[in-house]
């Protein structure tokens, strides 16, 4: 067997072994990226809950509340804000732009629930309301559930920006379009995930 086969069956196994690498690592990084939209879903769906929820609260609020119609409008704006920096958030999950949208939206959200708290504190009427108790242990216990689907989020986005910054394969991930990092959902006001909006009464 002469030299130059012997060197093309090196250079031709250190190919496919190359090969194989590239393939590998492209592979591992598509299913971190999916992983972490897939994360993002579990939030996309809790926060609808939550906005469907909202509406009910401000509609068993209105009939106590008639000289508050500015408090109700706001929760209702925000709210709708909210939604639409979801479906922003839905359509590109880890994009930088698209989760301070959302962050932003939320924290709106957050304090327009808290001002609508602070009203209804002076109706005791509306407090002792049955349906106001049960839509209030209803957004408590979704706001628990958006806080685990968050850090699931935020740690598979994690995982995924930690693999590709490692090398080799951030050779790999600027070659294969995942050269820009995810963004983590962080809340501009940290107590409205680990906290629940206070909306009990």
């Amino acid at each position: 067997m002469g030299t130059g086969l012997i060197f093309a069956i090196v250079v031709f196994v250190f190919m496919v072994l190359g090969i194989g690498y590239f393939i590998g690592v492209f592979n591992k990084l598509v299913t971190y990226r999916e992983r972490h939209k897939n994360a993002f879903s579990q939030i996309e769906v809790q926060l609808k809950r939550r906005y469907d929820l909202i509406p009910n609260l401000v509609e068993t609020a209105k009939g106590y509340m008639e000289h508050e119609k500015e408090t109700l409008t706001a929760v209702i704006e925000a709210r709708n804000v909210a939604l639409g920096g979801l479906k922003a958030a839905a359509a590109q999950p880890g994009d930088p732009a698209a989760m301070q949208k959302l962050a932003s939206a939320e924290a709106g959200l957050s304090g327009a629930l808290g001002r609508l708290n602070m009203v209804i504190e002076r109706y005791p009427d509306l407090k002792a309301n049955e349906n106001i108790a049960q839509l209030t242990e209803e957004l408590t216990s979704t706001e628990n559930k958006i806080a685990f689907a968050r850090q699931a989020f935020n740690d598979a986005v994690t995982t995924y920006n930690t693999y590709k910054q490692t090398f080799p394969p951030v050779m790999v991930a600027s070659m294969s379009g995942h050269s820009q990092n995810a963004s983590l959902l962080e809340f501009e006001d940290a107590q409205e995930i680990k906290v629940a909006p206070k909306v009990s009464f």
